[in-house]
C-alpha cells in the first residue's frame, strides 16, 4: 500500500486535484470503466476524450489536456508534461519487483578466453565464445549466441535467443559459377546503455566492427547485418531490417518493418515510417515513408 502523497514527493507534476492520502494498491491500464478506487494509470491526449466517463482511480495526463475534460470530484488528477513517463518512473520506483541479484547459470558456457566483469548476469544456456568481452553491470538473458571477439560495454541488456556476432549473408561466385561464403573477421561492438530485445540477430562485419553506439534500443525480431553502424540514442523497431555498411545517425526512428538497403546513410534525427523500403540516403530530419520510401516532411 502506498499513499497518493508518497507518489506526489518523487515526481515532477505541474497540478494536483484530489486527496493525497488516497491509498495507492495496483498501476493499470486507461479504462473508463475502472472501479477500483485505489488504482493509478495514466492517459495520453488522444483518448482524452475516455475521461468523461471515469468514475474512480487516480489519473496521470497532460496538463495541457486539461481543458477537454470534466473533473470527476472522486478521481484523483495528476498533471503533467509527459504522463507516460512520468507513469514509467512510478512504476519503477513504487510497484517493480526487485531485480535478482547478478548470476552466472551453470548451463552458460563461457570460453576461458572471454573477459568477463563485475556483476554481470548470464543466462541459462547461453553460449559466449572466444576472445568476447563482457563489460561490468551486463545482463544477458536465456538462450544467447555471443560469438567471437564481440565486445559489451558497461550496462548492455540483452533479452532471450538473440545471436550477436554471426557471420552475415555474403557471397561471391566462384570460377564454377558456385557461390562461395565471404570470410567475416570482424567483430560487433555494442557501447553503454544500449538495450536489445529477443530474437534479434546482429552480424559482425567483414572487416571492422559493426557498431551500436550508446543508448541504442533495439526491439525483437530486428536484424542488423554486417558492417551496420547505429548512432546514439536511436530506436530499432520489430521485424526492421538494416542492410549491410548503412550508417544510421544518432536519435533515429527506425519503425516496425522497415527495411533499409545496404550502404545507405540516414542523418541524426530522421524518421523512417512504418514498412518503408528505404532504397537511398534519409538526410538529416527528414521523414521518409512507403515503398519505395519518400519524403513526407521535416521532422520538427
Amino acid at each position: 500500500m502506498i499513499l497518493l502523497k508518497e507518489i506526489l514527493l518523487k515526481i515532477n507534476f505541474v497540478e494536483f486535484e484530489g486527496n493525497i492520502d488516497t491509498q495507492i494498491h495496483e498501476v493499470i491500464q486507461l479504462n473508463p470503466n475502472n472501479t477500483n478506487r485505489h488504482a493509478i494509470f495514466w492517459c495520453n491526449n488522444k483518448n482524452i476524450f475516455q475521461l468523461n466517463n471515469c468514475k474512480y482511480g487516480t489519473v496521470i495526463c497532460s496538463h495541457s489536456a486539461k481543458k477537454d475534460f470534466k473533473i470527476n470530484q472522486d478521481c484523483n488528477y495528476i498533471f503533467v508534461e509527459n504522463p507516460r513517463l512520468v507513469f514509467s518512473k512510478i512504476i519503477k520506483d513504487f510497484f517493480l519487483q526487485d531485480e535478482k541479484a547478478p548470476y552466472i547459470s551453470q548451463s552458460a558456457v563461457i570460453h576461458p578466453s572471454a573477459k568477463i566483469g563485475l556483476n554481470v548476469s548470464i543466462g541459462h544456456f547461453t553460449v559466449i565464445e572466444e576472445n568476447c568481452i563482457i563489460e561490468d553491470n551486463c545482463k544477458i538473458g536465456y538462450n544467447n549466441t555471443i560469438h567471437q571477439k564481440t565486445h559489451l560495454h558497461k550496462n548492455v541488456k540483452i533479452g532471450s535467443n538473440n545471436t550477436i556476432g554471426g557471420i552475415g549473408f555474403g557471397y561471391e561466385k566462384n570460377e564454377q559459377g558456385n557461390y562461395e561464403i565471404l570470410p567475416h573477421i570482424g567483430n560487433v561492438v555494442i557501447y553503454e546503455n544500449v538495450e536489445i530485445g529477443n530474437n534479434t540477430c546482429i552480424d559482425k562485419a567483414v572487416l571492422g566492427s559493426t557498431k551500436i553506439h550508446k543508448n541504442v534500443k533495439i526491439d525483437n525480431l530486428v536484424h542488423i547485418a554486417h558492417g551496420v553502424e547505429i548512432g546514439e540514442n536511436s530506436l530499432i523497431i520489430a521485424n526492421s531490417m538494416i542492410g549491410g555498411s548503412t550508417k544510421i545517425g544518432k536519435n533515429v526512428w527506425v519503425a516496425p518493418s522497415a527495411s533499409l538497403i545496404n550502404k545507405i546513410e540516414v542523418n541524426d534525427n530522421a524518421l523512417i515510417g512504418l514498412g518503408a523500403v528505404v532504397v537511398k540516403s534519409v538526410e538529416e530530419s527528414h521523414i521518409v515513408a512507403g515503398n519505395p520510401a519518400k519524403f513526407i516532411k521535416k521532422n520538427s
